[in-house]
Order: structure tokens, then sequence, then C-alpha cells
């Protein structure tokens, strides 16, 4: 009988070692996630900080081409690229820095908007996408077409 008892009393704690292995493997995974988020938020990528986000053209004559480029630097640790600068509308037409910009160096991002045929107030985004801390920055341009005499 005392071997019953015996077998029985291995058993559980055969169980409660299992119990807390499986326990402390589930600890061990969420220390490892936290001090990951950790190191990963504390971790300076790159950043673009522009001299301007807004430009105003003022008066501008009905059927030039305004344009104003927008001057920026890597403030970051990391290169930043810009994948994409995406205007609101087809009279703005964007370039911009198609290379890597590396920490402490510049880029620009150009914007050419065209006044023919759109005569009054204009106000215009861009957006620029990137990898850089802040993944989407939105410039402006505006101004007023007076239209042709």
């Amino acid at each position: 009988m005392s071997n019953v008892y015996f077998i029985l009393a291995l058993f559980s704690i055969f169980n409660l070692l299992t119990i807390y292995i499986i326990t402390m493997k589930k600890l061990l995974a969420l220390l490892a996630l936290l001090v990951g988020f950790a190191f990963n938020s504390n971790a300076q990528g790159g950043t673009i900080k522009f001299k301007s986000e807004k430009h105003d053209f003022g008066k501008v004559s009905e059927g030039t081409q305004a344009a104003y480029t927008f001057e920026f630097t890597n403030t970051g640790s990391t290169p930043v690229v810009i994948s994409n600068v995406q205007p609101s509308c087809g009279c703005t037409t964007p370039e911009w820095t198609r290379e890597p910009i590396m920490p402490g160096k510049t880029g620009k991002v150009t914007a050419s908007y065209n006044s023919t045929g759109r005569p009054g107030p204009f106000n215009k985004t861009i957006t620029v996408v990137n990898n850089g801390a802040v993944s989407q920055i939105v410039l402006a341009i505006q101004g007023v077409v007076e239209p042709k005499k």
C-alpha cells in the first residue's frame, strides 16, 4: 500500500514541476518580449526635420509654374529613405531626394504648382512617406493665382 502512496506522491511532484516549468517559460518569454520592446522604443531611428513645412507663394500670375523647395535634415541616427511623395491633386508635381539621407545630411522635396486655368486661391498638401520616426509628414503650399488680363 505504501508503494501506491509513494507513486502518487511522485506523480504529484512531477505534475507540480511540469506546471512550474511551463509557467517559468511563459514568464521568461514575456520578460524577453518586454525587454525587446524597451530596447526598440529607446532606439532612435532616422528623423526628418524640415526647415519649414509650409510655404506661401503670395500672388502668382496665371499660367506660371510656381515651385518651392522644402529642405530637411536627418537629425536621427540611421539613414532615412523617402519612398513616396504624394500631392493632394494632379496640379502639383513633386520631386525629392531619392537616395538614402544619412544622419546629419540634408535632402529636398520640391513642389511645383501649375497655375494654368486655376485663378483664385489655392491651398495644396504634399505627403512625404518615409522610413523615419514619423513615417508621414505633410507639407503645404498656398497662394492666390491672379487671372490673366
